[in-house]
Formats: C-alpha cells, sequence, structure tokens
C-alpha cells in the first residue's frame, strides 16, 4: 500500500493526501492539514455534493460551520455537510493538524495543485482565479460578509 504523498504547500497551509480520489475509485479522500500558529486560512465555502468530516490530531483549529464555531481539539472529530458554509483558523500560538475525510471522494489532490499553482504565481492571489478553480472542483465560495 502506497505511504502519504508529498505536501502540497497552499501558503502558511501544507496539505498531505493519505488516500487520493483516484486511488480510492472516487468513494472517498483523506488527507492531513497542518495549520500554523496565528496563520492565514482560506476563505470560507461550501461543497456542492460531498460531505467532510475532520479529525484533530495536534492543537486546536477553530471551525465555524454554518453560524456555530467549535474548536477541533486532538481526539475529537467533526461532521461538515454539503452545502454549508464553513471556514477554519488557528488563533492560538501552537500548530495544529487534523485529518479530513471527503466523502463521496470527489476533492482530490489536483484541486490543491492548482490553487497552489495560482498562488505561486507571486504577488497578491488572484481571489478570481481561486474562485475558478474552486467551482471546477465542486467548492462554492462564500459571498462576501
Amino acid at each position: 500500500m502506497p505511504g502519504a504523498a508529498e505536501p502540497i504547500q497552499l501558503g502558511a497551509l501544507s496539505v498531505r493526501f493519505h488516500v487520493d480520489a483516484d486511488e480510492s475509485g472516487g468513494s472517498v479522500s483523506i488527507f492531513e492539514c497542518e495549520v500554523p500558529a496565528d496563520a492565514r486560512m482560506p476563505a470560507p465555502h461550501s461543497h456542492d455534493e460531498f460531505d467532510e468530516t475532520v479529525f484533530g490530531l495536534d492543537g486546536v483549529t477553530t471551525f465555524t460551520v454554518g453560524a456555530a464555531q467549535t474548536d477541533l481539539t486532538p481526539g475529537e472529530a467533526l461532521f461538515i455537510p454539503r452545502r454549508v458554509i464553513h471556514g477554519f483558523r488557528n488563533g492560538g500560538e501552537a500548530d495544529a493538524r487534523f485529518l479530513a475525510v471527503i466523502s463521496p471522494g470527489l476533492l482530490g489532490s489536483g484541486y490543491f495543485r492548482e490553487v497552489a499553482d495560482v498562488i505561486a504565481g507571486g504577488g497578491p492571489p488572484d481571489v478570481e482565479r481561486i474562485g475558478e478553480v474552486m467551482r471546477r472542483h465542486g467548492l462554492t465560495p462564500a459571498p462576501p460578509a
């Protein structure tokens, strides 16, 4: 069985796939996300056709799902249903890490690699291009607050 893939760097975040969508025939995707202390996180979004369950591994990651805010700590799990706007941050002083399970496995490493390519373009991130990548992979950016 293959080991974890090389990490994909998305600004301060790092994503490492353990099971990619194509490996499972689209039934599931599993990846780890490293969230540095006090790092800026991705924009709130929703998933059109898949659910996400996150498991705390290290530190504290604060998730906002709909109107509810939850501090995800090691050993805890949080279910994020499709079409519910959510986001996360690490406002603490210690790095955090969580495991994400996407079901069905409609989101794979290709999404994160495409976003990483946009971010690596230099200068401020091209929000419009990132939005295009998100929509192409079944994510919907949240409207501005």
